[in-house]
């Protein structure tokens, strides 16, 4: 299912391209410093995508079947409790391919978890089943395995791989058994990077409500990103209006790294 790009795929390629081609003659967008880095940057990533080395990373057909297993791949039965879903399998697979995209020099790789509603971690209802059953063990499995092979691969110390959701889950379990949305609380994991395994920072209360302990806000975590890969999180962008924005409005961790 990832041999090649689609034809759709193909096609936005090239409206992108024509796009960019159509900035470049922009003799007034030309005459800004920022405008001529930029396009350079999206020359960059052109070339990455129309590249041998990511057409080839996409071919996950090409690993061996034991590996496309040990990351989540269920040729036969599915495991006890587990519905045959796309996304039970999707998941390790996913995860496999990004790590096939950082040995090919792509630069940020996102996985998203599969986007259909019942299939995914919106555990509104029958929360602790489909947690034990169906959610953690894929994500476990593919996890373990890609911290393992970016190790082996010598990657890992300049891979940061970063886990989490956009909220947490209520404390308080709703009428159906399940969690509902919860912004104010709510944990990640990193590993790589640098990192130091094995640490824990900041806690919350005994219900999982609120943090009581170093609390970390989403700007914290965009300004830790930036900074471990050499960008100053305080540092301005500018719009074609002037008007300044910074990277990130938080403060790097700086205490998670060796």
């Amino acid at each position: 299912m990832f041999s090649r790009p689609s034809d759709l795929s193909i096609q936005r390629l090239q409206q992108r391209r024509a796009l960019a081609e159509r900035l470049a003659g922009d003799a007034a967008l030309n005459g800004i410093p920022q405008s001529r880095q930029l396009k350079a940057l999206y020359g960059r990533a052109i070339e990455l995508m129309q590249s041998e080395e990511v057409a080839r990373a996409l071919r996950i057909e090409e690993e061996p079947q034991a590996v496309r297993e040990r990351y989540g791949l269920y040729p036969g039965k599915m495991p006890e409790g587990v519905r045959e879903v796309a996304g039970h399998q999707l998941r390790g697979q996913n995860v496999l391919l990004a790590r096939r995209l950082v040995e090919a020099g792509v630069p940020f790789v996102n996985v998203y978890d599969f986007r259909q509603q019942g299939q995914n971690w919106d555990s509104h209802a029958d929360n602790f089943a489909e947690h034990k059953n169906r959610l953690l063990p894929p994500a476990d499995k593919a996890y373990a395995a890609l911290i393992e092979d970016l190790d082996e691969r010598g990657l890992l110390d300049s891979t940061l791989v970063v886990a989490l959701g956009e909220f947490g889950r209520t404390p308080k379990i709703n009428k159906n058994a399940g969690r509902d949305h919860w912004p104010d609380c709510y944990s990640i994991t990193l590993a790589g990077g640098g990192i130091r395994g094995g640490t824990v920072f900041g806690a919350s209360d005994k219900l999982g409500a609120y943090p009581v302990i170093d609390p970390v806000t989403p700007a914290d975590l965009a300004a830790t990103i930036y900074w471990r890969f050499g960008l100053d999180p305080r540092a301005e962008i500018r719009d074609r209006l002037g008007r300044p924005h910074r990277l990130a409005d938080g403060r790097p961790i700086k205490t998670l790294f060796s």
